[in-house]
């Protein structure tokens, strides 16, 4: 009899989630429509030129969305449902096209995704000079490249190139980078080598010198190149992303081999356009001084005295002269408010050189 009424039970609940399923499925193809009124909306208008991606109205929406969430997802999975919605209605207004670096598989490509969802169409680039130069040519509408790593530091070459590049930041992702030894072999006896990117090798050492330590590791550009190069080696073993695994058919052997459990990667978004306030925003700056004592804490006084939050600062030599540096400089605040204005045009006023890199939300996944 208990059988009985739990089936009955079980059998009304599971009507109730094909209802809810039609419903889900109404709203989002509403929801696609008013996107499609959008972009007709869009193109229609006075001749200006059409921004179909929004990136502070889409941090505007995961946020409210987050905030609004009454469970009993998490916050941050329900973002993730609602940002793939919106990737794919704005692949209904005009798909966008982001350059990584490749090949297919790594984690910049994952950042991509993160950051855009899985309607954005991604372009793998050999060299992070090259995602810069496809995005400045107007081939892509954006990049998506390295910055930081919580273990290993800054990608000093990232940096470089924002010191030419006429290209903004116009967004950030932060992407928790797991490590998985994957190979065509089966046995951790019968890996002799190990490719991977020289960051990966590095924040897998430990593991490595454990388990492997006979084993020669060999640096590669990315951790994908090391996965392709696997698919067709015998006795090799690759360090990489679980997509890596996918694409090239290779079976995982070990997972979550890195050293540090929070090992954690952000990436930046380049653009050609500025990001409006989104209400929580970071503004990125490039800034030198003139080289004596005190020149630094002069410059960045006006931070201080005008209550702005720094979050990072990075040193780089300046390639104008021996012992010049300039400095990256993270601060809290959109350009256009107004204490941070204020503390800018001080800055612009008192540096050698000043650069606004770009004001972008703060990332919300």
């Amino acid at each position: 009899m208990t059988t009985d009424i739990t089936g009955d039970e079980l059998d009304a609940v599971r009507r109730r989630i094909d209802a809810i399923d039609q419903e889900i499925l109404a709203l989002i193809s509403e929801r696609a429509r008013c996107a499609q009124k959008v972009a007709h909306i869009k193109t229609e208008s006075d001749g200006r030129a059409v921004q179909f991606y929004r990136p502070e109205r889409e941090v505007s929406v995961l946020r409210r969305i987050k905030d609004a969430n009454p469970g009993p997802l998490e916050g941050e999975e329900v973002a993730r449902l609602f940002r793939e919605i919106m990737s794919a209605c704005l692949a209904l207004e005009r798909p966008l096209n982001a350059a990584f670096l490749g090949p297919e598989g790594t984690f910049t490509q994952a950042a991509a995704i993160k950051h855009f969802g899985h309607s954005v169409v991604t372009k793998a680039m050999a060299t992070i000079d090259e995602i810069f130069r496809e995005v400045e040519a107007g081939a892509c509408d954006f990049g998506v490249v390295p910055v930081e790593n919580s273990t290993e530091g800054v990608v000093s070459h990232t940096l470089d190139l924002f010191m030419s590049s006429p290209l903004r930041i116009t967004g950030e992702v932060s992407l928790r980078i797991h490590h998985h030894l994957m190979s065509k072999e089966t046995e951790l006896s019968a890996i002799r080598t190990i490719y991977s990117h020289q960051q990966s090798l590095a924040q897998c050492r430990g593991w490595l010198d454990r388990y492997l330590p006979h084993a020669e590791r060999i640096p590669v550009g990315s951790n994908a190149d090391a996965a392709r190069i696997v698919a067709g080696e015998p006795g090799a073993a690759a360090v990489a992303g679980f997509q890596a695994s996918e694409i090239y058919g290779l079976q995982v052997l070990a997972e979550r081999i890195e050293d540090d459990p929070g090992n954690t990667t952000r990436f930046l978004v380049i653009g050609k356009q500025d990001s409006p306030p989104s209400g929580q925003d970071k503004t990125s700056l490039l800034l030198s001084c003139r080289n004596k004592s005190g020149g630094l804490h002069a410059l960045l006084l006006p931070l201080a005295a005008h209550g702005i939050s720094m979050t990072r600062i990075e040193s780089r030599p300046s390639r104008r002269g021996i012992w010049d540096y300039v400095f990256f400089i993270d601060i809290m605040g959109h350009r256009q408010d107004l204490p941070l204005a204020a503390a800018l045009e001080h800055l612009e006023k008192d540096a050698l050189l000043f650069k606004v890199l770009g004001s972008y939300p703060v990332a919300v996944l």
